[in-house]
Order: structure tokens, then C-alpha cells, then sequence
């Protein structure tokens, strides 16, 4: 099943979409309407409503609905950096045996097709193309063989980073936390659709239509079940919250002879196979012409 969210009438909606149409949950009576509690319903819930959508007349086109953030306000944003063995190699890193790991706040996101903001104070916005795994059900101190049953579902992440702010110190914080500099979405896809721990799958970044990553899910060095058994061990995982699985190499940053880094005008899209793509043009953040 794929879920989205997207405004109507100037409200957010929860929507199920089945090919190029989409069904409001609004006009499924007796279904949760918010996408964190759907996921944390479970398969069963899942396929109730996938049967109940597929049969109803309340159907519209996908095309022209204005897409949200598939989760409004996720509990936790986790981001795992260094998880992908070329990408460390580029950035002249060795290979982590323990993962990289900090967190990312919710002004930090912006949603599909909404503008990604260059701060005034840097020229250095960078791209990182990224599996999303999205919780959908409550996580403590679980095994990594169990691990898979409490993701609710997939989606999309670009985890853009202002590079010379991230070197500023130890902690990358500041760096991925400019506002509106990430982008989540468009929508949540649930494990069903895809391979155990969505892999082996391409992801890739295009800027401007040329392709700056390519790699796969399955060159990970930690995959979807080990993240969240590690996470897991330290905070309480729950439904709708998201996990950024980290990036592959061809990073902005690391280009040789020359960087590439985002500015104004350009449009970054993250895909994933089988999970869809989330498309961002790059604008300047007006509050640094106040």
C-alpha cells in the first residue's frame, strides 16, 4: 500500500494511492486518517483498507494534488551517516563498526516539490540521496532478527547538509539542521511492496537531470534490521518515527576536480526503485535578507 498526505481545501489529507488516483481515508469510514496510526494498525489494517480503497468511487487524479510530508511531525528524525562503504572511502573516512548517528529536527524538512533553502551564511548545500524507513510499530532493545516486523513502512530522504557549517565541530548538528535544507517523502510505501529490509535496491540522485549517486540499498555496511536493533538498544523507537539510512558516494562535496554544491534554480531528485522519486528545487532562505 502507498500512503500520502497532500492539502485539500487548505486542510492536510491522508490519502491511499492506487496507480495515478488517489482515495482520500476520509471517504473510508472507520479507518484512521493519520499515517503513523495506520502503520502501527499492522498488516491486517493495511489490507482492510487497501480492499476498501480499491473499491471506492471517491477515487481523484494524482495529478495536481499538492503532496505533504507523508508524517507531519515525526517523534524522532534519526539520521545514520557513513553507512555506505564508498561513501566513507570518499570522504577519506575508514569503515565504521559502529554507526554514525544524530538527529535532525522537524524545521530542518521540507516535503515533496516544496523549495530546499540555501542559508545566506554559506554556498555550500550539498545533496545525499537516502532510504527512508518509517516505524510502525514500538521498538526497545529488539533483535536484529526481529527487527524488520516493527518497520511500518519506506520512503524517500534527502539529507541535505551545509558542508563547511557540519565541519565547524565534532557534532554534525548544526550542519543538517539549517532550516529547510532536508526533504522527506512523498510517500510511505509498506513493506509488502518491496524486497526484506528494501533491499538489494537502486537509489540515485539527479541535479539538474544528471546523475550524481547511483548505487544500492544492498551496499549498506549497516542494513535497514541492524540500524534499528542498535537504535533500538539506546531510545525507544515508535510508530512514525523515521530512520534516514544514510547516503552513497557522489556527494557534492567529495566531486573531484571540482565540488558540486546546490544553488538557486537547480532540482535535486532523490529515487529509490520501486519506492518513487522526491523531486526539491533549491531557492534562497529568505530570512538572510532580512
Amino acid at each position: 500500500m502507498r500512503i500520502l498526505r497532500f492539502e485539500e481545501g487548505g486542510r492536510a489529507a491522508t490519502g491511499i494511492r492506487i496507480g495515478d488516483q488517489v482515495v482520500p481515508v476520509a471517504a473510508l469510514p472507520g479507518f484512521p486518517e493519520d499515517p503513523a496510526a495506520i502503520l502501527a494498525g499492522g498488516p491486517a489494517l493495511r489490507q482492510r483498507m487497501a480492499e476498501a480503497a480499491a473499491a471506492s468511487t471517491a477515487k481523484r487524479p494524482l495529478a495536481g494534488l499538492r503532496l505533504l510530508m507523508p508524517i507531519a511531525q515525526p517523534g524522532k528524525v534519526i539520521c545514520i551517516g557513513l553507512n555506505y562503504a564508498l561513501h566513507a572511502k570518499e570522504g577519506g573516512n575508514p569503515i565504521p563498526d559502529y554507526p554514525a548517528v544524530f538527529l535532525r529536527v522537524q524545521t530542518s524538512l521540507v516535503g515533496p516539490d516544496a523549495p530546499m533553502l540555501r542559508p545566506g551564511c554559506s554556498t555550500k548545500l550539498d545533496y545525499e540521496a537516502e532510504l527512508a524507513v518509517v516505524i510502525g510499530s514500538t521498538a526497545r532493545c529488539v533483535s536484529e532478527t526481529d527487527a524488520l516486523r516493527h518497520v511500518g513502512a519506506y520512503s524517500l530522504f534527502n539529507d541535505g547538509s551545509v558542508r563547511d557549517y557540519q565541519r565547524k565541530s565534532t557534532q554534525w548538528t548544526m550542519g543538517k539542521n539549517f532550516d529547510a535544507t532536508g526533504a522527506f517523502g512523498p510517500e510511505l510505501v509498506t513493506p509488502e511492496e518491496l524486497p526484506p529490509g528494501a533491499a538489494p535496491l537502486r537509489i540515485c540522485a539527479r541535479v539538474d537531470g544528471q546523475t550524481v549517486q547511483d548505487s544500492t540499498t544492498g551496499d549498506m555496511i549497516f542494513p535497514v534490521a541492524r540500524c534499528i536493533a542498535i537504535l533500538s538498544e539506546v531510545m525507544t523507537l515508535e510508530p512514525g518515527d523515521v530512520i534516514a539510512t544514510g547516503t552513497p558516494s557522489g556527494v557534492g562535496y567529495a566531486r573531484k576536480p571540482n565540488p558540486l554544491y546546490l544553488a538557486p534554480g537547480m532540482t535535486v531528485e532523490i529515487e529509490v526503485e520501486g519506492i518513487g522519486v522526491l523531486r526539491n528545487t533549491i531557492a534562497d532562505d529568505p530570512a538572510f535578507a532580512r
